[in-house]
């Protein structure tokens, strides 16, 4: 029932997204104590200012208001994804190649066909090609990996200071 609600919700926000210029980086509904929390991850080019913050949810409110796809009492909360910030599409693995990340995937792989199997890969991402993810490897195992999008449980960008 949650995912119905969810798709649902998407289907609202987005053209709302589209219209103001942000991209959706993630939606997530959750219990939050005793009250419902519906948050909604924005980016754009050049990051997320507290101001289009609230923009978005001033908007998003007025027709979640008007359509009531949440029937008990919820907060919505609008904000940047982080300097963490989540890898789900094949647009953002192309749109932050040269950076490093933090990726785990579903099972046990071998991305490189030399008999290492494991789920936590870091490195430097090289891009998107042919379904796969290419990620420069930092750790002893080095090397070019492989990785199926389908097999890809959580992606994020690590911070670099």
């Amino acid at each position: 029932m949650q995912q119905e609600n969810l798709t649902k919700i998407e289907t609202l926000v987005m053209p709302i997204l589209d219209d103001l210029g942000f991209e959706m980086v993630d939606l997530q509904m959750q219990q939050d104590g005793r009250q419902l929390a519906l948050r909604i991850f924005i980016d754009k080019p050049g990051g997320i200012t507290l101001d289009n913050c609230v923009a978005v949810s001033r908007e998003v409110s007025a027709i979640l208001e008007i359509e009531d796809p949440i029937k008990s009492a919820y907060r919505l909360e609008v904000s940047s994804p982080g300097l963490d910030r989540p890898l789900k599409k094949p647009a953002d693995f192309e749109r932050f190649a040269g950076q490093k990340i933090k990726l785990k995937t579903l099972h046990l792989i071998d991305p490189d066909q030399r008999g290492h199997t494991r789920k936590t890969f870091f490195g430097t991402l090289l891009g998107f090609e042919n379904d796969h993810v290419r990620l420069e490897q930092d750790d002893k195992k080095g090397g070019l990996a492989l990785i199926p999008l389908a097999e890809i449980e959580k992606a994020n960008l690590e911070e670099e200071f």
